[in-house]
């Protein structure tokens, strides 16, 4: 499956297809060729972390902060409001809580 970063500094990536857990998920970031497995199901279209992203870290799309990780966020995992803060109102939000 493929998937797209619009910008070298983000740590998300848009999968363009239905994800089975395991299935390999590929994209390019910064001109380079990478490849995830992903964690669990993903919808088409859904967020994917292609990178670590440890708790309280911002997570970046379009290479702008879109929320803060609620969790530590793995290489490959569903990245969406289940493990994102992203309203106003969260964001200011004590993250370590």
């Amino acid at each position: 499956m493929k998937a797209t970063v619009i910008d070298a500094r983000d740590n998300v990536a848009v999968v363009l297809g239905e994800v089975k857990k395991g299935d390999p998920i590929t994209f390019t970031k910064g001109g380079k060729s990478f490849e995830v497995t992903a964690a669990g199901d993903i919808p088409p279209y859904h967020k994917i972390a292609n990178e670590f992203i440890p708790k309280g870290q911002l997570v970046i799309k379009y290479g702008e902060h879109i929320g803060i990780a609620a969790e530590d966020i793995a290489e490959g995992a569903h990245v969406h409001v289940h493990n994102v803060l992203n309203s106003r109102e969260d964001l200011h939000k004590e993250v370590n809580a």
